[in-house]
């Protein structure tokens, strides 16, 4: 069994909804992706110990953590490409731009044809995920953080490690 990035997205859904019951189908349309593939993903979480399921699915907490904290960043490497127009990520959308001053460089996106800002292709999770991010904010939130442990510097990968940390220990998003 390997795990696929998308599996990642999914996960960081389910923090998102708190434990509140969904449906694969309602998943799928809240990501942007089928209920086919969430099904799939869901399938894979649950062999890795990563979610389990009781009267829903449900992040377990712990190892879903460790597996962001310290192997996320060696197994889904994120591809960094061109100056494209799109949606801010790592430590250029929030909550990780409120701690970094400006630096004048071209900042890391998603590549989104409705981005409003210039910046470096870095590839998402899921390619769904600017249109997933601008419905919802905390899980926008969530896979910025995610995103600057994939591929930040060190002083914004660590920040992202201690706030994401936080976030997945209180068990909000």
């Amino acid at each position: 069994m390997e795990l696929k990035q998308q599996d990642i997205y999914v996960a960081l859904k389910l923090v998102v909804l708190n434990n509140e019951p969904c449906s694969m189908q309602r998943l799928g349309e809240a990501i942007g992706m089928s209920a086919s593939r969430v099904h799939d993903s869901i399938h894979r979480l649950i062999r890795a110990n990563l979610i389990r399921k009781d009267a829903g699915y449900r992040p377990v907490m712990a190892n879903l953590k460790e597996f962001i904290l310290h192997g996320v960043r060696f197994a889904f490497v994120p591809e960094i490409g061109q100056p494209t127009r799109g949606v801010p990520t790592a430590a250029f959308a929030p909550p990780l731009n409120r701690e970094f001053v400006p630096s004048g460089e071209l900042p890391q996106v998603w590549p989104d044809p409705m981005g409003e800002v210039r910046g470096i292709s870095f590839s998402p999770l899921h390619k769904s995920a600017p249109a997933a991010a601008r419905k919802d904010p905390a899980f926008y939130e969530l896979l910025a953080m995610v995103d600057a442990i994939r591929g930040g510097r060190a002083r914004e990968r660590n920040m992202a490690l201690e706030k994401l940390a936080e976030r997945l220990s209180s068990g909000e998003a």
